[in-house]
């Protein structure tokens, strides 16, 4: 955190680079956290947030991971090229790193032991192979698409986005607006607290 006159404290941030958006949010996305940025299928949620990793690698010599639980790493090179990147080549430079983690709904159980460890690992070691300082993962919820427990989507989700600050990289974590399980994530994160 940055201080600022009169003792008020705030929120350093990371400019995306993302042409007027730095601008509307006084610098960028808070530096070192994750975000979560939600909409409906098909709103521009993957190609804003390949432009944010593009423009650190690019901009802001900061590397960055895409992790994608849906898009094989062929349609992200077609969908970074629609935006006027190449991704094969940054990756070839170690400035991009990209994984495809399949998940099949139909087997994940739920055992009450479910968690994200392996994920941490997968991605812990993408991060650390390229010095990544920024991260993305699209979209969430195929992580937990075969779960309906409630309680345990939301100790991971609170995990994982622990596990993303503590490495301290920006993260923008993408999910699905609407959706019932991560609105009731959303709601209790951003659920004002006494104090």
């Amino acid at each position: 955190m940055v201080k600022k006159k009169h003792n008020d404290v705030i929120l350093e941030k990371c400019p995306t680079g993302i042409k007027g958006l730095d601008e509307i949010t006084k610098g960028g996305l808070p530096k070192g956290r994750p975000t979560l940025i939600c909409g409906s299928a098909g709103c521009g949620k993957t190609l804003f947030s390949m432009e944010f990793l593009m423009r650190g690698a690019m901009d802001y010599d900061e590397p960055g991971v895409f992790m994608t639980f849906e898009e094989t790493p062929e349609d992200l090179a077609k969908n970074f090229m629609s935006l006027g990147f190449d991704l094969n080549e940054m990756v070839k430079r170690g400035l991009i790193a990209t994984d495809h983690v399949y998940i099949e709904r139909s087997e994940i159980e739920e055992t009450g032991e479910y968690d994200l460890e392996g994920l941490f690992v997968r991605l812990g070691s993408a991060i650390d192979s390229i010095g990544a300082k920024r991260v993305v993962l699209d979209t969430i919820e195929a992580l937990f698409s075969g779960l309906s427990n409630t309680a345990i989507i939301r100790a991971e989700l609170r995990r994982l986005f622990h596990w993303l600050k503590e490495r301290g990289v920006t993260a923008i974590v993408t999910g699905e607006s609407g959706g019932r399980r991560l609105a009731a994530f959303e709601q209790k994160r951003n659920r004002p607290t006494a104090g």
